[in-house]
């Protein structure tokens, strides 16, 4: 197995062709080691967004690799890395993308239905990850029924159903008051400690940050330093 979780090497990604070509990265390379918690930090334009969606295997670099593993993940088929995503990565935004028409415990399992889990399976793995995440008895309500920071642990929830090495969270408290932002935290560093997960968390939030192992600064597309 890889020292690193995840290499990612001279990275670039731009928008557009000719005069309207936008370079948003150029040339990053960084790597996330596994059980490492990471922030991601920047001005807003720096492509820290971008960034994390090309990790997230949710955009295709313009050049450059994104090694999982040891394995270029960008080798792989659409419907290959659809698959990875699913089962080795989880999200969470700093708005939640909750269904609003489904429960807590059916938003969460709609991963594992989605990757042809039995309904008995996805059942039992919701309510022990909502269980861990502090929500055993918010399970049957819907979305419009929580507050703010219960989405957002729902939505975590969510992201770890599935089990993935990787977690990453874009703005995760960035719509949260400073105590249910304290919360989420919190909830992040006792996932890092009890499951040994490699987080990745992009923010403004310096007081988060300085809460990570390691701190990133992009700047302009590169990575400062």
């Amino acid at each position: 197995m890889s020292k690193q979780l995840l290499e990612v090497t001279d990275l670039f990604k731009s928008y557009g062709s000719g005069d309207r070509r936008v370079e948003v990265l150029k040339g990053v390379s960084m790597s996330i080691g596994h059980g490492e918690t990471i922030a991601l930090l920047g001005a807003s334009g720096a492509g820290k967004s971008t960034l994390m969606h090309v990790i997230g295997v949710l955009d295709r670099p313009t050049s450059g690799s994104v090694c999982y593993s040891g394995d270029d993940i960008f080798l792989k088929s659409e419907r290959d890395l659809a698959t990875f995503r699913n089962a080795s990565i989880g999200f969470v935004f700093q708005f939640h993308h909750l269904l609003p028409e489904f429960t807590a415990l059916e938003n969460v399992m709609m991963p594992m239905l989605i990757s042809g889990a039995s309904r008995k399976s996805a059942v039992e793995s919701a309510l022990s990850i909502l269980d861990e995440v502090g929500l055993a008895h918010r399970v049957t309500h819907k979305p419009g029924e929580l507050s703010g920071g219960e989405q957002q642990r729902v939505a975590v929830a969510r992201a770890l159903v599935m089990q993935p090495e990787l977690l990453l969270a874009d703005e995760p408290t960035g719509n949260l008051d400073m105590k249910t932002s304290e919360s989420i935290h919190q909830l992040f560093e006792d996932l890092h400690e009890r499951r040994g997960l490699s987080i990745l968390v992009v923010t403004h939030n310096e007081r988060l940050a300085a809460r990570t192992m390691r701190q990133i600064r992009l700047v302009d597309g590169k990575i400062l330093g």
